[in-house]
């Protein structure tokens, strides 16, 4: 007997002799792209498509083959077809439901192939027609929404979803898809946060919902009143916030495994290669960055969640099966398949090393901001700094990162450079959260100084570490934090300004950068009494400053040049120029007196603590040589 193998909608049969026979299914579908009513010679012909196994690639294929004329011809069968995939989602018998859901997910994506330039005003037309639009998508909503919270099959709940997130993008700008008003109107919100709140559930779908969730949040978000950023932002359900929390953490910190294991197999030579998968895999990650974005910016409540204590996830394995790979899907959904244990349920273990929501997208920002010149890389890094800018914003955030009882050993993957050596995981100290934040703003400051300067970047960056000052200024927070490494970046960053004065003025204001770092030393000369652990703290920083005082020196020329000349950046830089006031004086005031001690004791260079005595002695001495209040009281009562 001849053999049958089947190949795109056909089946042929060995013999050479025979012509290929179509599936009964794709004879149907043939039957549908024609200008008759298919119904009209089968009155079963509905009822017996949804028996049929969908074939996906004939459906899209078929659509994607014919131009927008030929389309248009036979409109009435693709309404047609798409209304009774919507009758078919409330038929008892699973098979057709299934069928149902993947021929709607092949029709949308099919004709969104073919309007891809056009609004979802026209694609509601070609789906479903205007006149019964309305309807329709109410239909399909509340079918939607019954299945996702119904006890039902896991595989139709994920088939349902992955037809949500099929409409949700069926336009490139999200903001132009008119289909979404329909999701507006009638709201899956409640069955999302259902989803999240199950274990069972969000250990299955979890990625996806929360995928949904956040492309829901953005949908015109500026320009009406949009249901789902209002019901997020009040959401207070413990479990339904921890869900999401674990959901987020999870994906990150697969990332943060893939990323170790290949940094691992790649020892020499490893940067290219490592780059290559951070650029891949933040494509699809942007999603759950985007996530977490919109719960930490929208719900007070969340940020409780950052700081929920968990085992290391790279150390849990679940003994059942290893944790897989993220696959990439057409649809750019990365569902991971395993849970993570909530801090309920978890055995402690003082051998394992704690962790959080936050120290996993800690490290997970310091893989992706490395690299900033892919474009993809370049949003992610901009949108971690995003995130870590809500979160300095944040007085209950805020209290948690500076709490000296919740210590953590912050391992934060550093760029490979030929002037250092990589750190020894085992040295990490334990220190409070704030100390990791601090060092990731370091470590970028330090590393992206290049001709493709990332200013928006770094403006961020230099924002979070003042939002961090402000709040160790306010509390009178005394963070024990080797500064030292802060100030130096600093430096040489105003340097790197002023080496590339040029090139960079072509593009950007880097006076605002400046003066933003200038501002940062103000408020620790003015400021660190209150925020700096010790005394000898204050000496460091004033030991910096005179040791570099060639660089503010560069930069006060530079600034003060430009601000007496008539041009665009008088005014930018005369603010730089003011300033640099306070630094100034701390350089012309000490400056002479190093310089003496070392003519009288014949050093050519101080060290740091030779320069160290001299601030101390003059610190000390100031009360001594400053007038007495009386006198100065009776020299401003005699002035007019």
């Amino acid at each position: 007997m001849a053999q049958t193998e089947k190949k795109g909608g056909l089946l042929r049969k060995s013999s050479a002799s025979k012509k290929p026979l179509k599936e009964k299914v794709v004879l149907m579908y043939d039957e549908i792209f024609t200008t008759e009513d298919p119904s009209k010679c089968n009155p079963r012909f509905w009822e017996e498509l949804f028996l049929m196994k969908v074939n996906l690639e004939y459906l899209e294929g078929k659509l994607e083959a014919l131009d927008g004329e030929e389309l248009m011809k036979i409109k009435d069968n693709i309404n047609c077809l798409f209304q009774h995939c919507i009758q078919a989602l409330g038929e008892e018998h699973p098979i057709r439901v299934v069928n149902a859901l993947q021929t709607l997910c092949a029709l949308i994506r099919g004709v969104h192939q073919k309007n891809k330039s056009t609004s979802g005003f026209d694609i509601i037309n070609m789906l479903v027609g205007f006149d019964k639009a309305e309807l329709c998508m109410k239909n399909l909503m509340e079918s939607l929404d019954s299945l996702l919270c119904a006890e039902g099959s896991e595989s139709l709940k994920s088939l349902c979803l992955k037809l949500l997130l099929c409409l949700v993008t069926v336009t490139d700008n999200i903001s132009q898809n008119t289909i979404l008003e329909y999701v507006m109107i009638n709201s899956i919100f409640e069955a999302i946060l259902q989803i999240l709140s199950s274990p069972l559930s969000r250990r299955e779908h979890g990625y996806d919902a929360v995928v949904l969730l956040a492309l829901l949040v953005n949908y015109r978000k500026y320009e009406s009143v949009n249901p789902y950023i209002v019901k997020l932002s009040i959401v207070d359900d413990e479990a339904t916030l921890n869900g999401m929390g674990l959901v987020i953490a999870q994906a990150l910190s697969e990332y943060n495994r893939q990323y170790k294991d290949k940094e691992e197999e790649h020892q020499t030579g490893f940067f290219s290669a490592l780059t290559n998968m951070v650029s891949k895999e933040a494509v699809t990650n942007e999603a759950i960055l985007l996530a977490l974005y919109e719960a930490v910016h929208l719900n007070r409540n969340f940020i409780t969640v950052l700081a929920q204590s968990h085992p290391e996830m790279g150390l849990m394995t679940t003994p059942t099966s290893p944790v897989p790979t993220t696959p990439v899907t057409p649809l750019g959904t990365t569902p991971p398949s395993s849970d993570v244990i909530s801090s309920a349920e978890l055995p402690l273990d003082a051998d394992v090393q704690t962790s959080n929501l936050l120290i996993t997208f800690l490290k997970y920002s310091s893989i992706v901001m490395q690299d900033t010149k892919d474009e993809h890389r370049l949003h992610s890094g901009k949108l971690c700094l995003i995130i870590l800018t809500c979160i300095a914003e944040d007085q209950y955030a805020n209290a948690f990162l500076h709490d000296d009882n919740m210590n953590f050993r912050v391992n934060l993957h550093r760029m490979p450079m030929r002037h250092r050596k990589k750190a020894a995981d085992k040295n990490l100290p334990c220190r409070p959260l704030v100390c990791a934040v601090l060092d990731l703003m370091v470590e970028f400051i330090v590393t992206h100084m290049m001709k493709e300067f990332p200013m928006d970047l770094y403006v961020r960056c230099i924002q979070i570490v003042h939002k961090l000052l402000c709040y160790q200024k306010k509390c009178r927070v005394r963070l024990h934090y080797t500064w030292r490494e802060l100030w130096s970046a600093l430096i040489n960053l105003l340097k790197f300004l002023m080496s590339n004065e040029t090139v960079l003025l072509a593009k950007h204001n880097i006076f605002t950068l400046a003066l933003m770092v200038v501002n940062l030393f103000n408020m620790f000369i003015t400021y660190g009494d209150t925020f700096l652990p010790t005394p000898s703290s204050y000496d460091e920083l004033y030991y910096e400053i005179i040791r570099m005082h060639q660089n503010f020196d560069n930069l006060y020329s530079m600034v003060l040049r430009l601000s007496t000349n008539a041009g665009q950046w008088k005014e930018p830089a005369s603010k730089v120029t003011h300033a640099l006031v306070n630094i100034r004086a701390i350089i012309n005031h000490f400056n002479p007196k190093i310089e003496s001690y070392a003519a009288v004791n014949h050093i050519s260079q101080l060290s740091e603590d030779q320069v160290r005595s001299i601030s101390i002695n003059v610190r000390k001495n100031l009360a001594f040589n400053t007038l007495s209040q009386e006198l100065l009281l009776k020299e401003f009562s005699t002035i007019s």
